[in-house]
């Protein structure tokens, strides 16, 4: 497939038409880019929006995946497991042995706005000890929890739930901002098992106790969940930061349907390969189109499209690289390594059939058709509310500990694991029942993984190969044992009497014992959508690592990664609020550099 070079024909800062999202790339007008953003996901958005907040910068977007707007599976929150296949990726790992050999499914969106477009809404900023150990990791103070609260701030703006109701008691107003971009408010719809939860945290106590905002730094205990939801419907960071006014701007333009195959070099210095073209095609059988930027090309695919990218191009182990054909542009052998991810599982159990959950809405289609009316008329109802209600954060005692062998947290503020109640059998919810779920967490995986590119297939854009290796670590599947038997001390307190009638077939039967757990475990078991680490943020020093701490790629000039991926490790909480940090400082650090010196 040939390679046809896009030729621009307007001199360096010349403001182009006005900027609107493109689906073809004919229709995009010749303009000479500064910077060249890979990936319109949840980071990508963030970077695109602000580097064009200067008006003598133009900025390019290429998303491999369609545009956000009017997807009704897309905008109600409630529909998040309901999300057509065609704007995933479909990734899936190869034979798990930890997981009795499975072929799980590894989850990622292919659609504007990333994976804030399809994924539970969960803010979550993470534990202060996660950020401060980034600092550590990385020499840079400037990832310290103290030091990304200016980017916080830049990216939340909290706002009253759908429902408008008394919010007194759910969150502390003190450390949100009302001034960012991105909308962040409570629930707008009450979940009926919020009561219930709230009573039994109560009469236990301990590790349960209320903590009025996870988002203070300091997560652990039982809390009400907090969303990137607005006037009840989605605000993914394609809703947010890529809105009407700001798409409006002459120098930002936005194509999709354009799927990245590798970055390029465009000239050496001193010996250093510069790096600031990227190849795309809007076809996976071509044409394939280049591009190049003035400034910095930025790779912003996530987590698991980003080693891929970089692979393709050379960039990686050099020895890989050339035993499969590929000439080696910079040694990294990190590149696709260190992946980390959550190990979750999904507990039912079966409720009273006169009790109130969510199931009925997936079970009776005239009911949801009337649910899907009120939504559309007035954003209020059931559908306005994310899957998830309160959720617990928990540290695991010194015994328990103990008893694992090892503490891979970084801190007394992170949490060992996570438990988030939802009145319903999520995600697939069966035909007839009502259902209780606790979806249980371990979130200081000691697993790690691995991503790269499939050798064997011509293609570029073949699937990459996805060793998860979830739950193939020791502490792991002793930790997930210890999270469910929480989750079955939790449903045993009195609160619960009359609603919950008992676990689930699978789940009765894996209390039987040790074993029997484990092996439930490794049958339900598997990775959430909380990947990073596949292009890890290393000190400048570092003999390993993908990035240095400013995100500028090792070993040559011009390129950054902003996504997911360079956090060395995963943040013990969703991931989602981590990417707009990482998108917000990422602009700054760009901004730094590159402003005043046109």
């Amino acid at each position: 497939m040939a390679l046809i070079l896009l030729t621009f024909f307007l001199l360096l800062h010349q403001h182009a038409a006005i900027a609107t999202l493109f689906e073809n790339i004919q229709d995009v007008p010749p303009t000479d880019y500064d910077f060249v953003i890979l990936g319109g996901g949840t980071a990508g958005c963030v970077v695109a929006n602000r580097l064009s907040e200067n008006e003598n910068f133009n900025v390019l977007v290429l998303e491999a995946g369609r545009p956000n707007m009017g997807i009704p599976t897309v905008d109600i929150p409630l529909f998040e497991y309901t999300i057509p296949s065609r704007y995933e990726w479909n990734s899936t790992t190869i034979p798990q042995p930890a997981l009795n050999n499975r072929s799980v499914n590894f989850p990622h969106a292919l659609i504007l706005g990333g994976s804030s477009s399809h994924n539970g809404m969960y803010y979550n900023r993470g534990p202060k000890d996660d950020w401060d150990r980034y600092a550590r990791l990385t020499g840079d103070e400037g990832w310290s929890w103290n030091s990304i609260q200016p980017f916080i701030a830049k990216n939340e703006r909290w706002t009253p739930p759908a429902d408008g109701h008394n919010t007194t008691g759910q969150f502390n107003p003190s450390i949100h901002s009302t001034t960012g971009i991105n909308p962040v408010s409570l629930a707008g719809f009450p979940l009926p098992i919020d009561p219930l939860g709230l009573q039994a945290a109560q009469e236990l106590g301990g590790i349960f106790a209320f903590n009025l905002d996870y988002n203070s730094g300091n997560p652990l205990g039982i809390s009400w969940g907090q969303y990137t939801i607005n006037n009840g419907t989605r605000s993914s960071a394609a809703a947010s930061y890529l809105a009407p006014e700001f798409m409006n701007r002459r120098n930002l333009h936005v194509l999709v349907n354009a799927r990245v195959s590798r970055v390029l070099q465009t000239s050496s210095r001193s010996h250093v390969p510069q790096v600031l073209g990227a190849e795309f095609a809007q076809d996976l059988n071509g044409p394939f189109y280049r591009v190049n930027a003035s400034k910095e090309v930025i790779l912003s695919t996530g987590a698991i499209n980003t080693p891929q990218v970089l692979l393709n191009s050379g960039i990686g182990n050099s020895t890989f690289l050339s035993s499969i054909g590929i000439a080696p542009l910079v040694d990294l052998p990190s590149v696709g390594q260190n992946l980390s991810v959550h190990a979750s599982a999904k507990n039912a159990w079966i409720v009273n059939a006169s009790a109130q959950t969510e199931d009925i809405i997936f079970q009776n289609q005239s009911l949801q058709n009337e649910l899907i009316e009120q939504w559309m008329q007035t954003k209020q109802g059931p559908l306005v509310g994310a899957p998830v209600g309160l959720t617990m954060y928990f540290r695991f005692n010194d015994t328990v500990l103990a008893a694992l062998g090892e503490d891979p947290s970084s801190g007394s503020t992170a949490p060992h694991a996570s438990i988030g109640m939802q009145p319903a059998n999520f995600p697939i919810v069966p035909a007839t029942g009502k259902f209780l779920t606790m979806s249980t967490g371990v979130l200081t995986p000691t697993s790690r993984g691995f991503i790269t590119i499939n050798s064997t297939s011509p293609n570029v854009f073949a699937p990459p190969i996805i060793d998860a290796k979830t739950l193939s670590a020791r502490f792991d599947v002793l930790a997930m044992r210890e999270v469910i038997r929480t989750a079955l001390s939790f449903v045993s307190a009195p609160a619960w009497d009359g609603y919950v009638v008992s676990p689930a077939d699978n789940l009765a039967v894996a209390m039987e014992s040790d074993e029997a757990l484990d092996e439930y475990i490794r049958t339900i078991g598997g990775p959430n959508e909380h990947v990073v680490g596949t292009a890890s943020m290393t000190s400048h020093e570092a003999g390993y690592g993908v990035v240095n701490p400013d995100l500028l790629v090792k070993g040559v000039t011009g390129l950054r990664i902003v996504d997911l991926s360079v956090l060395p490790l995963v943040t013990a909480g969703h991931t989602m609020a981590p990417a707009y940090i990482v998108g917000e400082r990422a602009s700054f650090l760009i901004k730094k550099k590159w402003e005043g010196h046109d």
